[in-house]
């Protein structure tokens, strides 16, 4: 009996340290700002003329009164470009790394055969100029998550519309919350057992899955993929600690209307909500 009631003692402790653990930081950010948008996944693009995550995509997102999500890379300059993967091959049909490039490279590189080029953080922010709110993601590469975090807090930082910075990586969540605590900041995550895309030790896997890095990082928002967001960490952090829910990518109107009543932050792509 005495065995029996060391380990539920210890379940027990268990549980409740896993369910602290998993408590962001509520109540700082003024989520007005950002109520009301349906987010255009890199940008408002479509499969003909409009690339993602381009100055064009930006701009037909901003006329449509949508917000709009993107992905920041550090360039070998120090500049900072918006693309999703680090190889070119997928978007420019080059296999060239883009942290290898500096900022005046990137106009010989044309996305999806088409003449936009990619375009640095610096022009994006000129061209939406607070008319929509941004969910930007930070993409590092290798161990340049201070360099990148640095990069873009200065790039943003004179910045006056209303944003947010995310990130799968929880180096880069955990530098703004010990170096620029008044950034808002949210954990990217999925449930990376089902993913095929993902190439990960079982333990990374676990750890990001269940969100287990929230109580050194401390995230404003989760932003959960829409269809695994049953998950259970996703939901003590969202549901019990009241912490803002973001879903991606949502593909269908009739998860749009969900991501409506679930009071969740819709990031679209190839549908017009």
């Amino acid at each position: 009996m005495k065995i029996i009631a060391l380990i539920l003692l210890i379940l027990i402790a268990f549980i409740i340290f896993y369910i602290f653990s998993l408590r962001g930081r509520v109540g700082f950010a003024d989520w007005s700002q950002f109520k009301g948008y349906y987010y255009a996944h890199r940008g408002l693009h479509n499969k003909t003329n409009v690339p993602e995550n381009s100055l064009a995509a930006f701009s037909r997102a901003v006329d449509k009164g949508y917000g709009i999500e993107f992905d920041v890379h550090l360039l070998s300059d120090g500049e900072l470009a918006i693309i999703h993967d680090s190889s070119l091959l997928r978007t420019a049909g080059v296999d060239v790394k883009v942290e290898d490039l500096k900022s005046e490279d990137l106009k010989n590189y044309f996305l999806e055969g088409t003449a936009e080029t990619i375009p640095t953080l610096e022009k994006t922010l000129s061209l939406v100029d607070g008319k929509t709110p941004l969910i930007i993601e930070l993409k590092t590469s290798g161990n340049n998550v201070n360099d990148l975090c640095e990069r873009v807090y200065e790039t943003l930082k004179g910045y006056s519309g209303a944003y947010c910075i995310e990130s799968f990586d929880p180096r880069c969540i955990y530098w703004f919350y010990k170096n620029k605590p008044e950034v808002i900041r949210g954990q990217l995550s999925e449930n990376f057992y089902k993913s095929k895309t993902t190439k990960a030790p079982f333990v990374l896997k676990f750890l990001m899955t269940g969100l287990f890095t929230n109580f050194l990082t401390r995230p404003d928002f989760i932003a959960y993929k829409f269809s695994d967001r049953a998950s259970i960490s996703n939901k003590i952090c969202t549901k019990l600690w009241k912490m803002q829910s973001v879903g991606w990518t949502i593909t269908d109107e009739n998860d749009i209307n969900k991501a409506k009543l679930e009071n969740v932050f819709p990031i679209f792509e190839d549908i017009y909500p």
